[in-house]
């Protein structure tokens, strides 16, 4: 017996047209610089716009069925316009990394085959050098100011964002698309190996969508703004781009002012409600703040994922009316897995348990833990395995490239099709995600498991302590030890043994490292994630200045 439903297809073009009939009021702000007015434009202008860039890229510039318009962009209104347009004309909009290094970025180019490219005006001299490798690129659109000189000589044909979209129709017939299409295409950060390509469906960025809006989740209304600090390139912004649009929420853009002054200066102008972001960005603004006070308790709720936050920065935060809540997710996600908003009628002491875990499963994600032998392990809080994980925006096998298949590498995907996250935790029996580790991070020292992570929360709650990284190294006696390197605030002084003895309050005494060393920053990826993997070459090499205890 089938249902009596009308079957509508899920796609970005309900999304596109919702947005701008039903919540046209709503506003996109542009920050442009300090002592300059932002740049505002309401929900109804940005899908006039979309319209009118898809109709350019179809009659201008030849976009047909599903080729790839590729951007490289700062988060603001006219990349929102690009999340709408090509995706709702049945191509396929794919991010391009700016911080990835150069070989990685020609690579991706070409993987994906793009056609066009949307660029930042300000982000020429990062494109202009690698354009001449980038052959299948035929048309470069450039919005906003920068040198086009850069471009004399391009094999490309160069376009006026502006230019080319003017005077052209508001309206566009968009297609029928099925909701299984390809809508969008993002590539992993490529820490180890090339990039792994994911593409996302019109479905499961509409279901993302409406999981990403719940009370469960960001609960946001059109009484809200958020600061959408997360990059646009960067899992699509985490979804907030096509969920706000969706809901209504207000969207602050913070374009290529990311810097801790700017971003509180934008807080305290917009007075946004809420903000999402890796850790990294929060510990620079607290610095800010430190420094220079400013009220941002405007911001309710900041969504802080990427990495693990340090309690000490929760607690920070708490003392400025701020509520940092935990999100666990990755590119293969969409990237919504997990957020960590406490059961109800709790206390504050009886929620930090809650706040300190990644957060629980929303009904679109089905989680499993496999142990070291293969067993699937009990949700009771304490068993620790590796997460696996399967739903409608979970992402099933990685993108073969315009010339190739679909492939599904059997260190991430399991023989009956579930993604291994490569994260190391235990479940609790309400569905609270706790993660201890990544499965690589992971310190196996004598036969028993060494959390980093735990290691480096504990030091990062010292005072003088800017930012900690624990890794693994090689150990005659135990097989592997945790080598301590840690980032001193300005003008801190503290020793090895009182950080040692400080760690000691909190951890267990077999885990306390022998190893130490002092560094400048911590190295991260593109996406502002610690890159261990650089600390552990530099301790092979004999870069650091390691003292042992």
């Amino acid at each position: 017996m089938l249902s009596t439903m009308q079957d509508v297809p899920l796609t970005v073009t309900r999304i596109l047209v919702h947005g701008t009939l039903v919540h046209g009021s709503s506003q996109i702000t542009t920050w442009t610089g300090e002592g300059q007015e932002p740049h505002r434009r309401s929900f109804a202008e940005a899908g006039l716009r979309a319209a009118q860039l898809a109709g350019a890229l179809r009659d201008e510039l030849g976009v047909e069925g599903d080729q790839r318009v590729a951007t490289l962009m700062w988060n603001n209104a006219e990349h929102v316009e690009a999340y709408l347009a090509i995706p709702s004309m049945g191509a396929v909009l794919h991010t391009l990394n700016l911080r990835l290094p150069a070989e990685q970025l020609v690579w991706i180019v070409a993987h994906a085959a793009d056609r066009v490219i949307i660029v930042n005006g300000s982000l020429l001299p990062l494109l202009a050098p690698l354009l001449p490798r980038m052959t299948t690129v035929e048309h470069i659109v450039v919005s906003g100011p920068g040198d086009r000189s850069l471009l004399d000589g391009s094999h490309a044909r160069v376009h006026e964002y502006e230019e080319l979209i003017a005077d052209r129709p508001t309206t566009y017939d968009w297609p029928e698309i099925d909701e299984r299409q390809a809508a969008a295409l993002c590539y992993t950060s490529g820490t180890t190996g090339d990039p792994k390509g994911v593409v996302y469906s019109h479905r499961s960025i509409y279901l993302h969508s409406m999981q990403v809006n719940t009370a469960q989740s960001m609960g946001l209304t059109d009484r809200d703004t958020t600061l959408v600090v997360v990059p646009q390139f960067h899992v699509n912004a985490w979804g907030l781009p096509h969920a706000t649009f969706m809901s209504g929420v207000n969207m602050l853009m913070p374009d290529r002012f990311l810097q801790p002054a700017p971003l509180a200066e934008m807080i305290v102008s917009e007075q946004p409600t809420h903000a999402a972001a890796v850790p990294t960005i929060w510990q620079g603004l607290l610095a800010e703040l430190t420094a220079h006070p400013r009220d941002i308790s405007c911001m309710k709720t900041v969504t802080i994922g990427g990495s693990a936050c340090p309690p000490s920065l929760m607690e920070a935060y708490d003392k400025l009316g701020v509520r940092l809540c935990h999100a666990w997710g990755m590119t293969e996600t969409s990237p919504l897995g997990t957020v960590a908003n406490p059961p109800a009628g709790l206390t504050a002491e009886e929620e930090w348990p809650y706040r300190l875990s990644q957060g629980r499963f929303p009904a679109g994600v089905e989680p499993r833990l496999i142990g070291p032998s293969g067993e699937r392990l009990p949700w009771d809080g304490e068993s620790a395995g590796e997460l696996e994980v399967r739903g409608p925006w979970i992402a099933g096998a990685y993108y073969g490239g315009a010339n190739g298949e679909d492939f599904r590498p059997a260190d991430k995907f399991s023989e009956d099709g579930w993604l291994k996250t490569g994260d190391v935790g235990h479940i609790s029996p309400d569905g609270y995600l706790t993660l201890t580790d990544r499965a690589k991070d992971v310190i196996k020292s004598g036969g028993e498991w060494i959390s980093s992570v735990d290691l480096e929360n504990a030091l990062m709650a010292h005072p003088q302590v800017a930012e900690a990284a624990v890794v693994a190294v090689p150990d005659a006696k135990w097989g592997e030890r945790p080598l301590a390197s840690v980032v001193l605030k300005e003008g801190a002084s503290v020793g090895f043994a009182e950080l040692r003895a400080f760690l000691g309050e909190s951890v267990a005494k077999w885990q306390l490292p022998e190893r130490w060393t002092v560094i400048a920053s911590v190295p991260k990826t593109s996406v502002g994630k610690f890159d261990k993997k650089v600390i552990r070459r530099q301790y092979a090499d004999g870069e650091l200045d390691v003292t042992e205890l």
